[in-house]
C-alpha cells in the first residue's frame, strides 16, 4: 500500500555543503524504498525515526518546491540540489506517478544544480530535462570555474557481484542495468559516477572484489567513483543492523563474528579498517585512472 502524506517542506537546507556531493540541499519526493536494500542505513537510524511505515508519497511536493527555491532563488542561494539521497527518486511506482519528473521541472524553472543518485534506469526517461538543468543551472560560487555542467548522476552500487546484489539488494534493479544505464547517460553527455556505498565487509570490500568493481565501472564509463564502509543502526526487528546479521547468518554465518568483531559496539567499523579500505580504494582508483572526486 503506499500512503499520500502531505509535507511542510520538501527542501532540505544542510549545515554545511557537502564535500562528496557538492550538495547543500537535498530533496527525497519519497519516503520508504520498495528496493528493499538490507543495509539501508534510513532504517534504524535517526534518518528513519520520523518515516511512515512503508512507501509515501509526498503529493504535495511539488508546490512546497516551488515556494522554497522561489526564496532560495530570490536571495540567490544556488547550491547543489541531491536528489535522492536518502529514497530512491525513481521506484518502479515513479513510473505513473511522475513526481521526480515534475520536480526536475521545478528545478529546472529555477535554475538550481542537481545531483542526481539513483540505481534505477528509469532515470533514462528524464534525460530530456535533465540536460536543460545542466544547461541553465546557476553553479554556486565556489564551483565557478571548476564545474562545467549543473548535473552530476550518480548511481548506487554495494558490489557488481549479481549474485550478492541479489542477497542484499533483493528488489532493486541489477548491477548490470546500472552500469549500462550509466554508460547511456554518459554517451548523452552527462557526468556519471558510481556510489559505492556501502562495502560490504569480507564480501565486496576485498583487493579482488574491489579491484574488478572499479574496473568495471571504469569500463562502462564512470567519470568518478566514492566509495566507503557499511554503517549499521539499531536494534530493533526491522532495523538495518538486525537485518543485516540476520541475512549474513542465513547465507555467510561464518562471516558473523568478523564482522562483529570490526564494528564493536559502533554502529560503523573500526578506525584501522576504514584506513584500510580508504587505503585500498585509492590505490585501485589510481590503477584503474578513476579519480575520487566529482570534479
Amino acid at each position: 500500500m503506499i500512503n499520500k502524506i502531505e509535507v511542510k517542506s520538501v527542501l532540505n537546507k544542510q549545515k554545511y555543503v557537502d564535500d562528496w556531493f557538492l550538495s547543500g540541499y537535498s530533496i527525497n519526493p519519497y519516503s520508504g524504498c520498495s528496493f528493499n536494500c538490507v543495509y539501508c542505513y534510513t532504517r534504524g537510524s535517526k534518518y528513519g525515526e520520523h518515516q511512515v511505515p512503508g512507501l509515501a508519497v509526498k503529493i504535495n511536493a511539488p508546490e512546497v518546491l516551488v515556494k522554497q527555491l522561489k526564496n532560495r532563488a530570490r536571495k540567490r542561494e544556488y547550491g547543489f540540489i541531491a536528489f535522492g539521497s536518502a529514497t530512491d527518486p525513481y521506484l518502479p511506482m515513479e513510473k505513473d506517478l511522475k513526481l521526480t519528473r515534475e520536480l526536475l521541472m521545478i528545478i529546472l524553472r529555477f535554475h538550481f544544480p542537481v545531483n542526481l543518485l539513483t540505481r534505477s534506469p528509469l532515470i533514462l526517461r528524464d534525460l530530456d530535462i535533465l540536460k536543460k538543468i545542466g544547461e541553465k543551472a546557476i553553479l554556486p560560487p565556489d564551483l565557478k570555474g571548476k564545474m562545467d555542467t549543473g548535473v552530476v548522476l550518480s548511481f548506487s552500487f554495494s558490489t557488481t557481484d549479481e549474485d550478492l546484489a541479489r542477497i542484499f539488494e533483493p528488489s532493486a534493479p541489477s548491477p548490470q542495468e546500472r552500469l549500462e544505464t550509466m554508460k547511456k547517460c554518459k554517451e548523452e553527455g552527462f557526468r556519471v559516477g558510481a556510489i559505492c556505498m556501502p562495502l560490504l565487509p569480507f564480501l565486496s570490500d576485498s583487493e579482488e572484489h574491489l579491484d574488478e568493481m572499479i574496473k568495471k565501472v571504469k569500463k562502462y564509463d564512470a567519470d568518478f567513483l566514492m566509495a566507503s564502509g557499511l554503517t549499521l543502526f539499531g536494534e530493533g526487528p526491522y532495523d538495518c543492523k538486525t537485518r543485516y546479521y540476520k541475512v549474513l547468518e542465513e547465507h555467510f554465518p561464518e562471516l558473523v563474528p568478523k564482522t562483529k568483531t570490526i564494528f564493536g559496539n559502533s554502529f560503523a567499523p573500526s578506525r584501522k579498517y576504514q584506513q584500510e579500505l580508504h587505503q585500498r580504494i585509492i590505490r585501485l582508483s589510481r590503477k584503474h585512472n578513476i579519480r575520487n572526486k566529482i570534479y
